[in-house]
């Protein structure tokens, strides 16, 4: 029989951290009391300043008509502005297509770049969109892993390790999602220095780049090698920085010519991102971080709240994050041992336990193409942080 789904489409993985989050919702609603450490989301509300922005825009008949495809010529600007104040990165309008959410940017950097059977370096532990979107646009993801003995941060000798004749581009991300590690200034140079030299694209997904903690800072990797500029897309978004996950605005930088094959392309998928939610991203570029720094005074005690937490639980090592606000800690330790009568031979196993068990939902590293981890975010209330991590322990006592 022949299929009703089209073997490209058929081939696409559900992602796993809207599953495991979808689920968490689904059973708060039927009046279970999850605790969901699954989704990558601030718990906080955008911003008032951000909703007004938005509340004005919407009652402007101007934003109720089609607008440029690429993006309004406004918040083109705002990026290009934003990008130089917190990146040091001098860019043109002409180099910014926005996108609908940082997914998309994702989507059209790699259906841009992309021939069938280009091969991409992906360091893993990886973010579960990464290989998906890569296989949609016929590339081929190359994963090169780096575990928690080396703080999940993949070196240029793994990278040359991995390099074939087809290799065509890297991605690269730091802060990095699901680790939450951070890449130093002089280990981005020196990576940067190896695509340059070996003609390698490099897509450097820097959306949570305010998301870092002590004396960690995020470097742009056109910044840290001005010369790979011609070969680099960065990708970005409102999403995390400013508690903006359901507005869905993203963007991609790059050079010209990729850039007007990418809002061609969007331009027959989808025209413009809404108008209103892009008149709101213009709003929270154009204003200080002053709301996203109190977000991260939250983050950072969660964050060691988390790790010092989970490192109590016998079993679990988890490596200190420094950036994004995830906690990617090895649970090997448990894998094999009896569990209220269950035994959990792989991390997707012992994360349905937990689910099942004490009804927290976490994310297995089978989703980021590294079993024998969990990931939990840190991006929620600190009560149910606390809580959450209480019943692991007891369960796993």
């Amino acid at each position: 029989m022949v299929s009703r789904i089209s073997a490209r489409i058929g081939a696409i993985s559900e992602s796993a951290t809207l599953a495991v989050d979808a689920k968490a919702k689904a059973l708060k609603a039927a009046g279970r009391p999850v605790i969901g450490f699954g989704a990558g989301e601030p718990d906080f509300p955008t911003p008032d300043y951000i909703v007004e922005a938005a509340v004005v825009a919407a009652r402007d008949p101007k934003n109720h008509r089609y607008s440029p495809a690429g993006g309004l010529p406004e918040l083109k600007q705002a990026i290009v502005d934003k990008t130089l104040r917190d990146s040091g990165y001098e860019i043109e309008a002409s180099q910014v297509l926005v996108t609908n959410g940082g997914k998309h940017a994702v989507y059209n950097t790699f259906a841009t770049l992309l021939d069938p059977g280009d091969e991409v370096l992906l360091p893993a532990p990886y973010w579960t969109t990464y290989p998906e979107t890569i296989q949609l646009a016929g590339g081929v993801p190359v994963e090169v892993l780096a575990d928690e003995s080396q703080n999940y941060l993949v070196t240029v000798e793994q990278l040359e390790a991995a390099r074939t004749e087809k290799t065509k581009a890297l991605l690269f991300c730091s802060p990095s999602n699901p680790t939450g590690a951070v890449d130093t200034p002089e280990a981005i140079e020196a990576i940067g220095r190896w695509a340059l030299e070996h003609d390698i694209w490099v897509i450097t997904d820097e959306i949570y780049e305010h998301l870092t903690y002590g004396d960690t800072k995020s470097t742009s990797l056109p910044v840290a090698v001005p010369e790979l500029a011609n070969q680099t897309v960065v990708l970005n978004g409102v999403a995390k920085t400013y508690a903006m996950t359901g507005w869905r605005v993203g963007w991609m930088i790059g050079p010209k010519d990729v850039i007007k094959a990418a809002t061609n392309l969007q331009s027959h998928q989808t025209s413009n991102v809404c108008n209103v939610a892009q008149r709101a991203a213009i709003a929270a570029l154009t204003a200080d971080l002053s709301a996203v720094d109190e977000m991260k005074v939250a983050f950072d005690r969660r964050r060691k709240l988390m790790v010092q937490l989970l490192n109590d639980i016998p079993g679990i090592e988890c490596p200190e994050p420094t950036g994004a606000f995830y906690a990617y800690p090895s649970v090997k330790g448990l894998l094999g041992r009896e569990i209220n009568g269950k035994v959990a031979n792989t991390s997707a196993e012992l994360a349905a336990i937990i689910l099942d068990e004490v009804e927290v939902a976490v994310v297995p590293g089978e989703a980021f193409g590294a079993p024998g981890y969990l990931r939990l975010s840190y991006a929620l209330g600190d009560a149910d942080l606390t809580e959450g991590i209480a019943r692991i322990a007891k369960l796993l006592s």
